[in-house]
């Protein structure tokens, strides 16, 4: 991390904030801008205004790319509210420091060194070398993904809507899907809250907003890495793509192949399909629980096994530098492989014939128990404050956490309290728990003497 001195921080007028706590702040204020917008009678399809905790809730959500809703959105926003909604869905999940960057290059402003630290904290890197370009190249991906996504998705909607709608439809779900933030307009056609339910046989639909979903949760490093290995210089995949990809495909084979079993004669989610049809759902479910919130068959209906394993896929989210939440592929990676490595009675962590530094898995323990911990006991109050079973408040839970947005179907009949906690942590899931740690503590510096060492019994 580069820290710059405080001569330098008060010649630039600037306060004395770790790039941590800039990350927090500048999404706190976004959140409630968003929320200010939303509450005016003009973003609201009856023209009544809601209430400041509903339009907090939503413009966490959609800051945070959760998903999760009090209020259908197809039916209850208007155009302005719907346009406020996934201008916070893309801001949010490209991340606000993203967007000023490109904002600067646009008034061909210098980029210091301050703004560079705080992107390279924004974007998890270990550097701020080379954080302007990764921004760009973040741009630039996104657009192409979003316009083919566009494109493809107004063509489906076409045969259910009129040209214009479709339009508007394929442009705003391509946003949402990428951003992996699961807002739909679907409700306004086929009944609030619907999601893509009814539209679960169309292969274009579901597959097109699987592909968004998935390389949008990938990470941008990893796909300016996949394209610069297919380019005339050939670079190397990194060991850190190289994880991600394997533990994305892993989890994406496994979470089908288990939804698709389970779920295989359930009358109520994947019964009364096709044979191609339960597969091609099966694969979307095990895809958007890894941060999307779009949902192709009724969550709510789905046995308890199914929903214990979607939270799990949740808990473990997207990957590092993406638009989804979680504890990240990698994180989960870095402790398999150290398991493994203890099995095998080797001191250091190694993978793909690599050794993984001693400080990224003290990091990753870190994450996944502060991940742990917040949820559980977030869980345990809403058991007490909301009429709902367990499974069923672990899941809602876990899935705000993980920035997900898929409910069982008891977001709307939350009590205020169990608002406010699913609100904090959807900010912390797209934060990140370590960061939200480091930003709220004191950092401290390696001391310059050591305890002297002890051993303590462990299992």
């Amino acid at each position: 991390m580069v820290i710059e001195n405080t001569s330098t921080r008060k010649r630039w007028g600037l306060p004395n904030l770790t790039p941590s706590q800039i990350l927090v702040i500048g999404f706190a204020v976004l959140i409630f801008l968003g929320a200010a917008l939303l509450t005016l009678p003009a973003a609201v399809a009856d023209g009544q205004s809601i209430r400041f905790l509903d339009a907090l809730f939503t413009s966490t959500s959609a800051t945070c790319v959760t998903g999760l809703v009090v209020f259908d959105t197809g039916t209850k926003f208007s155009l302005f509210g719907q346009i406020v909604i996934i201008t916070l869905i893309q801001i949010g999940g490209l991340g606000f420091m993203t967007f000023s960057t490109l904002i600067a290059l646009i008034i061909r402003k210098k980029i210091g060194l301050r703004a560079r630290v705080v992107m390279q904290e924004a974007f998890n890197l270990f550097t701020p070398s080379g954080v302007v370009r990764l921004a760009v190249k973040i741009l630039l991906i996104t657009a192409f993904f979003e316009v083919s996504g566009a494109f493809i998705l107004s063509w489906r909607f076409a045969q259910y809507l009129p040209l214009g709608t479709a339009i508007y439809y394929g442009i705003f779900h391509s946003i949402s899907a990428f951003c992996n933030a699961g807002f739909d307009l679907l409700g306004s056609i086929f009944g609030p809250f619907a999601s893509i339910v009814p539209l679960n046989q169309d292969f274009f639909i579901t597959m097109t907003i699987s592909v968004l979903v998935i390389f949008g949760g990938l990470g941008f490093p990893v796909i300016a890495n996949v394209m610069a290995s297919w380019g005339k210089k050939r670079e190397r995949l990194v060991l850190h793509s190289r994880l991600v990809i394997t533990m994305t495909v892993l989890l994406l084979v496994i979470g089908t192949l288990l939804v698709w079993a389970i779920e295989y004669a359930n009358p109520e989610t994947l019964g009364p399909l096709p044979g191609w049809a339960k597969v091609t759902n099966a694969f979307f479910h095990a895809m958007t629980t890894r941060t999307a919130g779009y949902n192709s068959v009724n969550i709510g209906a789905m046995h308890q096994a199914t929903l214990f394993i979607s939270t799990a896929l949740m808990f473990i989210g997207a990957s590092p530098c993406s638009t989804g939440g979680g504890v990240k592929t990698s994180t989960l990676g870095v402790l398999l492989a150290s398991v493994v490595s203890i099995i095998k009675g080797k001191r250091d962590t190694e993978i793909f014939r690599r050794r993984i530094a001693t400080d990224a898995v003290f990091k990753a323990i870190a994450v996944i128990f502060i991940a742990l911990s917040v949820v559980l006991l977030v869980t345990l109050v809403l058991s007490i404050t909301e009429a709902a079973p367990f499974l069923n408040l672990l899941f809602e839970a876990m899935s705000a956490f993980g920035t997900v947005g898929l409910t069982t179907g008891i977001t709307p009949t939350l009590s205020d309290i169990g608002r406010v906690l699913i609100i904090a942590l959807m900010y912390i899931g797209r934060l990140g728990p370590l960061t939200l740690a480091v930003a709220i503590g004191q950092r401290h510096y390696p001391p310059s003497l050591h305890y002297p060492e002890e051993r303590v019994m462990i299992g």
